[in-house]
């Protein structure tokens, strides 16, 4: 057993978390995780389905007297972001999670925990193996690639599922019942990458911007943290100026995350160097002051470097066209959201820039919860990234999911909260993607709530898990399993279940 999980509650709980934390699991290599969840499934005695993009489903059955109460499907997704620090030497392929403990907190070394979403998965394990709970008929769903393109949901098949209720386990503050989510979108800038040779008597050098916390593209957007990218163009205008050209830029890696680092390499002319060094040097405290009270540790630097061979740069035109893009494109909140307070309706990402032998590619992460918001805000993309001369691409994405606050299963967990922590739940809508939207347009119906412990820093090393909101939030869990095959807590609702969910009766 792991030290950092020594003494924790619910000990089934924190035992499966530190087990899947010594399994590569990262978005679209999640074979391994796919086995373990199966092979315990089957050292358990239960059923279990494994479907050919690597979802599963394990059914449990119900505790005695409970067989004839409504199904409940828990569900989580089996992968995880992969981030580290730079000087962190990890490798995702085959390196474990190195759990840390301080305090209240549980974090990983250098690297992103996994709780996003192992809290989920090692619940769901948790309870296909812990006997002495009460509830009616189960299923477990684990889905695959949520990260990266939800194509475990998108992939469920009409009759994986048989459930009409599901609770998810991808939310992240106890005592906050997500009821909605935003839609989102990704869109791809690509330029044709026309290059001259560098010019004589320069310096090669890279540009860096580091620092910075990042996090999650949709439940961060609104704290003002930096863009590395963005700096970084910023940055580049500047140099630009001086006559600095670009041979390559890199930022970022997920769609989903705001970009923490970036990089460009560039050639100065060596004539300019100090005229170019001092540009960065009085940029670098202004561009820090803007970000100081929510991200303090911003550095920004410009170091010579061996060139390596001779270095190509872009051409003077492309270079201009694609800081332009990058200027003009805004980055963070577009639109708070009118009807439910404090709510990111509309955000734009930039998310990733690469350079390749052949072209420029740039990355951005548009989300909303209104259809037709997410619409424009790509149009915006669109446009401006053409006409900055770019081929532009907008991949079709993934629902929203609308709020129902009038739902069942909404308001046992509502009252098992305040029967349990005697205080009411926060209800909400997150600025993030949820499988909940594309499962609730596969299976018509379904009446879905979405809870989790507190969780923060996701997407990003900083990600860390508060301690003392795990047993909370499993002993929440389980009174919503019990009230649902509980026939006291099916009669205490306005409506009874029976009028819900088809095939429940009290008795």
């Amino acid at each position: 057993m792991s030290k950092a999980i020594e003494g924790l509650t619910p000990p089934l709980l924190w035992k499966y978390f530190a087990e899947i934390s010594k399994i590569p699991r990262g978005s679209k290599n999640e074979a391994a995780i796919t086995k373990y969840v199966a092979a315990t499934a089957k050292r358990l005695g239960l059923a279990f389905q494994v479907d050919r993009f690597g979802n599963v489903v394990v059914r449990k059955p119900a505790t005695a007297g409970r067989a004839q109460a409504p199904s409940v499907a828990l569900q989580g997704h089996l992968d995880m972001v992969c981030e580290k620090n730079k000087d962190k030497v990890h490798n995702f392929e085959k390196d474990p999670i190195v759990l840390v403990r301080k305090g209240n907190e549980l974090m990983a070394d250098g690297t992103t925990l996994g709780a996003d979403n192992g809290v989920a998965v090692a619940t769901n394990l948790a309870i296909m193996e812990d006997t002495s709970l009460q509830h009616g008929p189960l299923e477990l769903l684990f889905t695959v690639d949520e990260e990266t393109g939800l194509t475990g949901a998108n992939n469920l098949g009409p009759d994986f599922l048989q459930s009409k209720i599901l609770i998810n386990l991808d939310s992240e503050e106890l005592g906050a019942l997500t009821v909605g989510c935003a839609g989102g979108r990704t869109t791809t800038a690509r330029w044709e990458a026309a290059r001259d040779d560098a010019p004589a008597k320069a310096v090669a050098a890279h540009v860096t911007v580091k620092g910075l916390r990042g996090g999650h593209s949709g439940l961060e957007i609104d704290k003002g943290r930096g863009n590395a990218i963005k700096i970084l163009a910023r940055v580049l205008r500047a140099l630009d100026e001086a006559g600095v050209r670009i041979a390559s830029i890199e930022g970022g890696n997920k769609h989903n995350a705001i970009p923490r680092e970036a990089q460009a390499k560039v050639s100065v002319p060596a004539a300019a160097w100090e005229a170019a060094a001092a540009r960065v040097a009085a940029l670098a405290p202004v561009l820090k002051a803007e970000i100081a009270a929510v991200d303090p540790d911003l550095a920004i630097a410009i170091e010579p470097v061996k060139a390596g061979g001779k270095l190509k740069v872009l051409k003077k035109a492309l270079q201009k066209k694609l800081l332009a893009a990058l200027s003009a494109l805004p980055h963070g909140v577009v639109k708070m959201s009118a009807e439910i307070a404090g709510l990111v309706e509309t955000s734009l990402n930039i998310a990733i820039i690469k350079t390749t032998p052949k072209a420029i590619e740039l990355v951005t992460s548009q989300r909303s919860s209104v259809a037709s918001e997410i619409d424009e805000i790509c149009q915006t993309v669109e446009d401006i990234a053409t006409l900055a001369g770019a081929a532009v691409k907008t991949a079709d994405g993934y629902p929203g999911w609308k709020p129902d606050l009038d739902s069942p299963i909404l308001k046992i967990a509502k009252r098992t909260y305040a029967e349990l922590f005697g205080k009411e739940p926060e209800v909400a809508a997150v600025h993030a993607g949820l499988e909940c939207g594309i499962i609730g347009e596969k299976y018509p119906g379904m009446d879905m709530v979405s809870m989790g412990p507190s969780i923060s820093g996701v997407h990003s090393p900083d990600e860390k898990i508060e301690i003392d909101t795990v047993p909370k939030y499993w002993t929440h869990l389980l009174a919503i399993l019990k009230s649902v095959s509980d026939e006291a807590g099916a009669s205490a609702q306005t409506e009874p279940l029976g009028a819900q969910y088809p095939g429940w009766s009290a008795h």
